[in-house]
Order: C-alpha cells, then structure tokens, then sequence
C-alpha cells in the first residue's frame, strides 16, 4: 500500500501523513510504502517519527523508495535507521526510450546501475540498525523487452542471494501503462516461470491505471501468479493514477475472497481520504463513491426492492440481490438513504421501498403505482431528488392528513345482529351525529358517511399492518374506495386499528368528487329524522315519526320526498336491506330469520324486494366471496 503523496498537488503535511498512515493501519494493511525519505524534509521527519516515537505495530511493515542513485540511498539508510521491520525498494529505469533518450545508456550499463544499487543496499544493511528486506523495480517494465528485464532482476537477486527465511522482492511497474492486461499478464508468466530462486522471491506488481486497465492489470496479473500487489487508495497515483487497492480488495470480497482488509466504515475512510489529501473521491468510484449502489431508475429500484423481500423470505446465505454486485452494508451504507433514492425517473417501487424501510409503510401492491406517480411527479416540477423524509411528508400529506371536507372525531359501536356506528362527524364547522349498520364496523361506518353526505361508493379495498418503524403498538390501515369507477386510497396510523381504519376511510371519502363539490349535507331536521330510522328500522312506521318530530303525517311525507328524494317507504326499505346485507355476511342464521328481524314477516317478499334492489338473492350474495 502506498500513500500517493508524491502526486499530490499540495503534499500533506507531517500530521497529515501521521493520520493517514494511521487509518491504513486501522483497516488493516501489512505493508505501507510511507514515502521517498530523499525526497523532502517532511518525508524524512515523517520516518524517523513513526521509529522514534513507536508508531509502526508489529505485525506492519513499513516500506520506502529509492532511485538505484548512492546518496540517495545512503539518505534511505539514514531515514530507516532502527526500524522494526522496513522493506528498502530501489529502482532504475530499464526501457528502450529511457535508455536512449534519458540516460543515454546501453543495456549492459543500465543494468550495472541496477547491480551498484543492489550491492550498496546490502552493504548499508549490515552497517544500519535494523531490519531490512530488499525490493528491486525495472521501473517502465512494459517498455522494456521482457528477456532484458528478466536478465536485469536475475542480476540484482544474484547479488542478494535471497533465501526462504530472508526473501527478496522482484516488482514489475506498469509505470506507464501501455500494454493490453493479458500481454502484461503474459509477461508476469514469464517472470514467474524464469525469474532466479523463485521459490524465495515474492512477485510484487504495481499497476498504473493510463489505459483504465490497472484493476485488470492487477487481477490477471495475480492469475499469472505473482505475489503481491502496491496500489493506493481510490487509485490516487501520478497521471491517471495507482491501481486502486479498495476496488481490488473489494473484487476479492465480492468473490469470496477475504481480502483481510476491513472497508465496513467507508465513508469515514473517504472523509479522512478526502481532507489529508485533498482530493475527491468520485461519486462512481467502484465501492466507495456516492452514487455506486445508488438506484434512480424505478425498474432497478422495483428490482432490488423485490430482491430484498426475497432475501428476507428465503433466509438467503449468499448475496444475489439485482443490480448490487455486493451488500452496501458491508461498506456501511444503508439501503433506505443510499441504494434506493428518489427523483422523477424513481419509481413505485422505490418509493414502496423507501417508506417501508425508513418508516414502516408497506404499500399494498394497488397502491403504490399511485403514490409512485405522485411522489416523482413532485420531484420532477422541482427538479431536485427527494429524501426519505420528503417522501413521507408527500405521502403524509395526500393520503393521512388530508381530510379538508369533513372528518370523524369520535365513534361508538353496537352489536345488534350486526353492527350499528354512531359517530360524531365534523364538517362546515360544526358536529353532528350520524349513524350507519354493515356487517362490520368499518362498513357501518362507511354506511353513516354515506347516509349523512347522500352519496354512493364502494368500500373495495382494506389492508392493515402493525407499524414496523418507531412504534411496534402502532397500526397502519389502508383502505381504498370506489366511486364512478375511480379508485381513491385513504391511510390511518393508530395505536388502535379502528380507528387507525375510521381514519384512513375519512381520507379517501374526502377525496371524492361528490363529497368535494357537496358544501351541504342532509337538512339537520332530516339528518335526525332518517338516525331515528335506523336506530328503528325493525318497527318504525311514518305515524312514529310524525309522532316524534310533532309534525303530521301528510307533511313529513312530503318533506321527506323534498329533502331526500326519496320516499319513507324507500328510506325504510334501504336501512332494511343494508342490515339483511350484514347479518347475511356476518352469520350463520336462516335467511327466513334475517328477514323476519329486519321486519318483514314474508320470506318471499323479503326476497323479491332484495333481488329487485341488488340483482342478486340474498343465499347469493351470502355464498359471494
């Protein structure tokens, strides 16, 4: 591993370089080239500050580079003195255009630098105190023709004279890269077939990344068996950069492989990357960027929200999600604010995804193109992407909060072959009373909302969930209605599901266009009159109600008529089959029974009259799933 500082516009500092070589060692790297101690002051101080003070752990080794240049080593030498363990790397270059344009040299004279510069390393190494290992580089390895190369490193081992317990180390550059990844790949097979005492040399590579091809140079490179990698982190390096070591490592991981380097923290990694060294990590660098498990897309986004389900459901031992070439919370990203994230191109199921993970809400499946749409359609006319907290707030306003019409305040139940709702309904400012019966309460319910605003729709759709973010006492209830063969969707949190089910039923009738352009509702006089029906549908006759509300007979009809449009008898009859409709549903009693308790003594015409009204018999509509 190396630290890249030589290609740095502006060099760290000395405590920069301190806290950088701290984090590689905190991820766990073994080898750390920590600088070129000729080169300047601070790289210089940098060395004799992480031997002097005890900075170096036992089981890091500590590596510096040389030019095969005598005072130069001679200053290494000095740099390195009582290190616990240091790799001492020297190099020359070796290719045709340096020969020939640089030092104006033949073979045989660049390779005599290469064996001066060895002979010195091993003479400085018996009088320096320390621990030493030598590694020799022909640096520009793919400008020089490979039978040279070989004969150059064959020359310098055989002035170390490596040995199984003191190895030397051969390292070929791709120093600028030129060559195709399998020809330098080829190359490295060479070496490894041919190089001297290969059994105690370890075949180190240093990729650079010219041609974009250093991860592959570094992977084949490996197959054709070398030993050891350098590179830095995020490729930082001269031109286009070192191999990047965090992408190898991570290609190592993805496969199988631990690489034994610990990446769970990474945008830590980044941050401190990014402020010693003052570079950016780029937002698609290969694990580490911003956007790299990021999902825009709503089919990639539906994709990995699906994968992720089939995970949970199947208990998964290895990692196959769509679109996620690895676990983002392996590198310690989180999938609700980093893999799924929305704008206008997102779609259902990334926003399904969001709410669910981040709050909670799990969106029955009729649901979520609607709210899909909705959300994109917000981020799209404002031209930016949405957090998770947007979101909510989106999804929060149109189908939780959003009851501008009416809403019901308080709601009390009674079991009466059946259920019968009296709620408390607020709408124009004012509460009143409204009661409705169904073969539930939610239906009862939607039966007294009906009543009160005159208007029809159908209860088609209701899920329920306990709340799985925040409050596990809580509970979401969706329900969705029908009305002119348009679908409208309503939510309600609540510790109590009832009324978590009266809310999100509130919603959802608020959004109908009848409700919407009714600023009335029932006249209050008829509004109490048609209660008193229901609470007495068995036995109520028109004298009753006469009775009751002082008014004769001939007048409430007509009023009745005026203000419904619909007679007594019709009022009556309604309330009458709403009831038979819930008994039927809810139990198992005679339908001769059911028609005698909702007042009618004659079977037969109970049902003609609800066949006449629903177009089914009351044995079908009770056999009807």
């Amino acid at each position: 591993m190396r630290d890249g500082n030589q290609a740095l516009i502006e060099p760290m500092s000395l405590d920069e370089k301190l806290e950088f070589f701290q984090l590689l060692v905190d991820v766990g790297f073994k080898m750390i080239e920590v600088g070129f101690p000729a080169a300047s002051e601070t790289e210089y101080q940098f060395l004799r500050t992480l031997i002097e003070q005890n900075m170096i752990p036992d089981d890091v080794t500590i590596q510096v580079l040389t030019q095969a240049r005598e005072h130069i080593i001679r200053k290494t030498f000095d740099a390195v003195k009582g290190a616990p363990h240091a790799i001492i790397h020297v190099y020359n270059s070796t290719s045709v255009a340096q020969r020939e344009q640089v030092f104006k040299k033949d073979k045989e004279q660049v390779k005599q630098i290469a064996i001066d510069g060895a002979k010195l390393l091993k003479e400085l190494a018996e009088e320096t105190d320390g621990n030493f290992t030598f590694q020799y580089s022909p640096e520009s390895f793919q400008g020089t023709e490979v039978e040279y190369a070989l004969e150059v490193c064959n020359a310098v081992l055989e002035i170390w004279q490596p040995t199984a317990d003191n190895k030397a180390i051969i390292n070929l550059p791709t120093t600028v890269e030129n060559a195709m990844p399998h020809v330098f790949a080829s190359q490295v097979e060479y070496f490894n077939k041919h190089l001297r005492d290969r059994e105690n040399v370890i075949l180190s590579l240093h990729p650079h990344n010219d041609r974009g091809s250093g991860v592959s140079d570094a992977e084949l490179g490996i197959l054709a068996g070398a030993d050891k990698i350098e590179g830095t982190l995020f490729g930082n390096g001269e031109r286009t950069g070192n191999v990047d070591i965090i992408t190898l490592a991570m290609n190592m991981f993805s496969q199988g492989v631990n690489p034994g380097l610990d990446f769970s923290n990474m945008s830590d990694i980044c941050e401190v990357y990014e402020r010693v060294t003052r570079m950016k990590v780029s937002p698609r660098q290969p694990y580490a960027g911003d956007l790299v498990f990021t999902a825009f897309s709503g089919s990639h986004q539906d994709a990995i929200a699906k994968g992720m389900t089939w995970r949970e459901e199947h208990d998964c031992q290895t990692w196959t999600v769509p679109y996620l070439p690895i676990d983002p919370q392996d590198v310690g990203r989180r999938y609700d604010s980093d893999v799924i994230r929305i704008n206008s191109q997102s779609g259902k199921g990334g926003v399904n995804y969001i709410l669910k993970q981040s709050f909670g809400i799990s969106l029955p499946e009729k649901m979520r193109e609607e709210v899909g749409y909705l959300v994109k359609d917000v981020s799209d006319k404002a031209h930016e992407e949405l957090t998770p907290d947007n979101v909510y707030h989106i999804f929060e306003d149109h189908y939780i909060n959003a009851k501008p019409i009416f809403s019901v305040d308080e709601c009390h139940f009674k079991q009466e072959d059946g259920i019968v709702a009296e709620a408390t309904i607020h709408h124009n400012g004012s509460n009143r009373k409204i009661t409705g019966v169904g073969n539930g309460r939610l239906d009862a319910v939607s039966n007294a909302i009906k009543h009160y605003f005159d208007i029809e729709f159908e209860l088609a759709f209701y899920e329920e969930h306990s709340l799985t973010k925040g409050s596990s006492s809580r509970a979401v209830a969706y329900v969705g209605v029908i009305s002119n063969k348009k679908r409208y969707w309503g939510v309600g949190v609540d510790a109590d599901i009832i009324k978590a089910s009266i809310e999100a039923l509130v919603v959802a009738v608020n959004k109908l266009d009848s409700v919407q352009r009714s600023q009335t509702c029932k006249d209050e006089r008829l509004l109490d009159i048609t209660n008193y029906i229901y609470a007495n549908y068995k036995e109520v006759t028109l004298d009753d109600l006469a009775e009751k509300f002082f008014l004769s007979k001939p007048y409430l009809s007509k009023y009745i008529k005026e203000k419904s449009g619909m007679t007594f008898g019709d009022i009556l009859k309604e309330i009458r089959m709403k009831k038979a409709r819930a008994m039927l549903k809810s139990s198992s009693a005679t339908v001769e029974s059911i028609a005698e308790s909702v007042g009618y003594q004659n079977v037969e015409h109970f049902n003609r009259t609800f066949k006449k009204l629903y177009n089914i018999t009351p044995v079908q509509y009770r056999n009807k799933p």
